[in-house]
């Protein structure tokens, strides 16, 4: 099969298009033929060498975890699926190897959901990694109708999914982002503050008692969350560890089948949609990636296999 692949830590220069064998595929797996894959800043940052202490990885690695695609195989004791099943995934496993930026990719059932009949290759492939992210966050946090919900972050991958979600829940949402994406978070439904100096007094000006749940998806916010929480209030972050020591929560995004198909629930019944920024071919993973490394895409970059 074709796949983009790299041999050693470095930056985009490291990739080469090459040829592997289809993946093994072990009991309670799928073979799945990628239709689209969507990348994510962990996918390059994993392949800089970023994730080295807490990761084992096994060369060759074929980076990526987001994927759209039909079954071609399945495994052992695959009950939930079937060959032809159109699926999605974030196919993370518990070593870096064979990702999702190939024609095959294998996933583990548990991470696997049927494909929303309302979304596209496309906009499916852009779902998984950042729609769980925020969907578990909220979860987590027990976020419902009476929260006021500060999303820091909100015109981000994450941010926007979580702006959505967290509305779904039937939660008020305040997010902090650039004036020149407050319209597109209006009409998601959002309340956009600036970032930057005076925030805490800007959340303030709409939330006079506090938020009562604050959702970090940028990191070096914690004072700003501490100043506009609510006594009483739940505060999670994705990217920054001191909120362990300020009584919220470190998250990780786990590979979640039944969080996966409510979002595709969501997205089925118009309360959830995916914005894809730009689309590339395979073999140009590359330009990618330095696109996603500039931080200034307002939505998901997806490879087209």
């Amino acid at each position: 099969m074709r796949a983009m692949a790299y041999e050693t830590y470095g930056g985009t220069e490291v990739l080469t298009e090459t040829r592997l064998p289809l993946p093994k595929l072990a009991p309670g797996e799928l073979l799945v033929r990628v239709k689209c894959a969507s990348v994510n800043p962990v996918d390059w940052k994993i392949m800089a060498g970023g994730l080295d202490p807490l990761m084992d990885v096994v060369y060759p690695v074929v980076p990526g975890w987001d994927v759209a695609g039909t079954v071609e195989r399945v495994g052992i004791d695959t009950p939930e699926f079937a060959v032809g099943d159109e699926v999605m995934a974030y196919a993370r496993k518990d070593y870096v190897h064979g990702g999702t930026f190939a024609e095959y990719v294998s996933v583990p059932v548990r991470a696997a959901a049927a494909k929303p009949a309302s979304l596209s290759w496309q906009e499916a492939a852009g779902l998984p990694l950042a729609g769980l992210t925020a969907y578990q966050l909220l979860t987590r946090l027990a976020t419902g109708k009476d929260d006021t919900v500060l999303i820091h972050g909100a015109a981000g991958g994450v941010g926007s999914f979580g702006v959505q979600i967290a509305r779904a829940l039937g939660a008020r949402v305040i997010g902090t982002a650039s004036p020149r994406n407050h319209d597109r978070l209006r009409e998601l439904g959002c309340e956009p503050v600036e970032y930057g100096e005076g925030l805490v007094d800007r959340v303030r000006a709409l939330a006079p008692d506090g938020v009562t749940v604050a959702a970090d998806f940028v990191g070096g916010v914690l004072d700003v969350t501490r100043a506009v929480l609510a006594e009483g209030g739940r505060h999670a972050s994705i990217a920054d560890p001191a909120v362990l020591g300020a009584g919220g929560q470190w998250m990780w995004v786990r590979p979640d089948a039944e969080g996966l198909a409510e979002l595709g629930r969501l997205a089925d019944a118009g309360q959830l949609k995916v914005t894809v920024a730009k689309t590339f071919p395979l073999a140009q993973l590359a330009e990618a990636f330095e696109l996603s490394q500039t931080g200034r895409t307002a939505g998901k970059i997806v490879l087209e296999v």
